[in-house]
């Protein structure tokens, strides 16, 4: 079984990382030496001018306003979406009535069902939900300040994306309903998997059910929520919150560049300015963020792995 292992290795091997080297590992080597020249994205001429553009990058205000909404969108909206996910899902599959004769553990009735209303916003395209609150979040006819009205709130009429103090929040509070529903249907599918009697000793022992959770449903899933907080942070770095901002906001990333994301910034400079040398700058920036934060989240969560 051992001859000829290695060469069988390296030829399963040798496609999918020569793929993986050309369209992932060459870019970025091409990004970071782009960084280092004045090349505007069109001309093929561009000349080295070391790092002027990494200088320019730190004496920019509005850099540093991108990476603090950035690492926001790192930290909280991944906190946020994996508390909600964490509590639906244990209400799901472990918050039901006891039923006569029946197990001491069980979910609510209907649970299937509610896991695919939970799930429906993942149908959804998220150019599609940006829409659908850059709409509701109208101050005139949207459906929010609509309802405000119908219930006497006449005063309170806030402008949501027009307001620099709240329009981040309110286009986090979008990717946290957008991505929800997906960590609900994993949790719960890795809590159907642990054993019932580990439920029912615990209640034995006098648990009640914040004591069951936090005692035998975290630990068990935490290799889970982990790799979701990873997955979701570079989500809220990237694609998603690129989305979101561009197509909700004014300006994009107004009002006054208060809701501008380091990913959006790189668009922008490299197809509005037409400064692709200086987005390339941006975006090793942002390479370095998202690795730091896959970094620290991995090593503040590690902790003795648990099996049942």
């Amino acid at each position: 079984m051992q001859h000829g292992k290695y060469r069988f290795i390296v030829g399963f091997l040798a496609v999918p990382l020569g793929l993986y080297a050309l369209f992932v590992i060459w870019p970025f080597i091409q990004s970071i030496y782009y960084s280092f020249t004045d090349w505007t994205g069109l001309s093929p001429e561009f000349s080295m001018v070391g790092f002027d553009n990494y200088s320019r990058m730190l004496d920019d205000d509005i850099f540093w306003k991108s990476l603090q909404h950035s690492v926001m969108f790192a930290l909280l909206v991944p906190l946020v979406t994996l508390g909600l996910a964490l509590f639906f899902a244990f209400m799901i599959n472990v918050g039901g009535r006891r039923r006569r004769g029946g197990p001491a553990i069980t979910g609510v009735r209907g649970s299937g069902f509610y896991k695919i209303v939970y799930f429906f916003p993942q149908v959804l395209s998220i150019a599609i939900v940006a829409l659908l609150f850059q709409f509701a979040y109208n101050p005139d006819s949207g459906a929010i300040n609509s309802l405000l009205r119908g219930i006497g709130l006449d005063s309170v009429q806030p402008l949501w994306l027009g307001d620099p103090n709240i329009a981040l929040w309110c286009v986090m509070a979008v990717l946290v309903w957008s991505t929800v529903g997906f960590f609900v249907v994993l949790f719960s599918a890795g809590m159907a998997s642990i054993p019932a009697e580990l439920y029912e000793a615990a209640l034995l022992d006098g648990a009640n059910r914040a004591t069951t959770f936090f005692k035998v449903t975290l630990p068990l899933l935490w290799d889970t929520v982990q790799s979701g907080w990873v997955y979701m942070g570079i989500l809220a770095l990237g694609a998603e919150s690129f989305a979101v901002v561009q197509i909700m906001t004014t300006g994009p990333g107004g009002p006054d560049y208060s809701t501008t994301v380091m990913v959006l910034y790189v668009y922008q400079k490299a197809f509005r300015d037409g400064q692709a040398a200086y987005a390339t700058t941006i975006g090793v920036a942002l390479l370095v963020v998202t690795l730091a934060f896959a970094a620290v989240v991995m090593r503040l969560g590690r902790r003795e792995r648990l099996e049942y």
